[in-house]
C-alpha cells in the first residue's frame, strides 16, 4: 500500500490492531499490553479527578480578562478539553514507551519476520531484548532531546494572546508527529537507521505519518482501545516501515 496521504498512514495503526491476535506475535504483545494497562489505567484516574479544573485553568491562563472576549470561552473549553486529555495521555504515553522500549523493538523485529521473512537485527529472543535495554533507552532520551526544546515553544507562545487561539490545533499536529516518530523509530532502528535518518524518512512521507500519528493520539482517547494502542501502533509502525520504505 503506497501514497504519501493522511488515509494511507491511518490505515497503518487499523492494521496494526488487526494484527495483534495473529499467532507468533500474542506472546511479545503481553508486555506492552501489561505496560499500557498499568500507566493508562493511572492515567484515568488522575485526568477523571482533575479535568474540570485543569481546563478551567488553562480558560483563566490563556483568554484575556476581557468582558467582550468572554463569547470565547465557550469556542476555547471543547478545544482546551481535548488538549488536556492529549496532554495528560500524552504525558504518560512517554512514561509507557521508555518502560516498553526493548520489547516493543522486538515486537516490531517479529512483525517484520514475518513480513520480509528476515531482518537486518540481532533481537532473537526476550533475553536479546533485555540485552538491548541501554541501547533502547538511549533512543528514548534522543526523542526526548528531540521533543523538549519543541515543547517548550509550544510552550511559550500559548501564552502570546491572538497566537495562543490556534495553539489546540498546533498542538495537535505536533503531537501527531510525535506519535509517528515515537513509534516508527522501533522498526528503523532495528534496521539500524539512525534517529536524523528516521526523521529524514517521515518527511518524506509527511502526510502519512501525520494520519498515522493523528489516528494513533485519537485512539488513546477513547477507553479500552487505548490499551491496546502501544502494540497495535508498534505493528502498524512496523508494517509502514517495510510497505513505504522497502527499496
Amino acid at each position: 500500500m503506497k501514497g504519501n496521504n493522511p488515509v494511507t498512514g491511518a490505515l497503518y495503526l487499523t492494521r496494526g490492531l488487526a494484527y495483534l491476535p495473529k499467532p507468533g506475535l500474542r506472546s511479545f504483545v503481553i508486555i506492552p499490553l501489561l505496560i499500557n494497562l498499568i500507566l493508562f489505567g493511572g492515567a484515568i484516574y488522575l485526568l477523571f479527578s482533575n479535568f474540570s479544573a485543569w481546563v478551567q485553568y488553562l480558560i483563566d491562563l490563556w483568554l484575556p480578562d476581557w468582558e467582550w472576549l468572554s463569547f470565547l470561552e465557550y469556542l476555547l473549553w471543547p478545544l482546551l478539553a481535548v488538549l488536556v486529555v492529549i496532554g495528560v495521555y500524552y504525558g504518560f504515553s512517554i512514561v509507557a514507551n521508555f518502560i516498553a522500549a526493548p520489547f516493543n523493538g522486538i515486537l516490531a523485529e517479529k512483525v517484520e519476520q514475518q513480513l520480509r521473512g528476515q531482518v537486518n537485527s540481532s533481537l532473537d529472543s526476550w533475553q536479546s531484548a533485555v540485552k538491548m535495554i541501554p541501547q533502547a533507552l538511549a533512543r528514548e532520551l534522543a526523542k526526548l532531546a528531540y521533543y523538549l526544546p519543541r515543547l517548550l515553544m509550544l510552550f511559550v507562545l500559548s501564552f502570546i494572546p491572538v497566537v495562543n487561539l490556534a495553539m489546540p490545533f498546533v498542538w495537535f499536529a505536533f503531537a501527531a508527529w510525535m506519535m509517528a516518530i515515537q513509534y516508527c523509530d522501533y522498526p528503523m532502528d532495528n534496521n539500524r537507521v539512525s534517529f536524523k535518518q528516521m526523521r529524514q524518512l517521515l518527511s518524506q512521507r509527511r502526510w502519512s505519518a501525520l494520519g498515522f500519528g493523528s489516528l494513533v493520539q485519537l485512539g488513546m482517547l477513547i477507553p479500552g482501545l487505548n490499551l491496546l494502542l502501544m502494540p497495535a501502533a508498534v505493528i502498524g509502525a512496523t508494517l509502514f516501515w517495510v510497505e513505504q520504505y522497502e527499496r
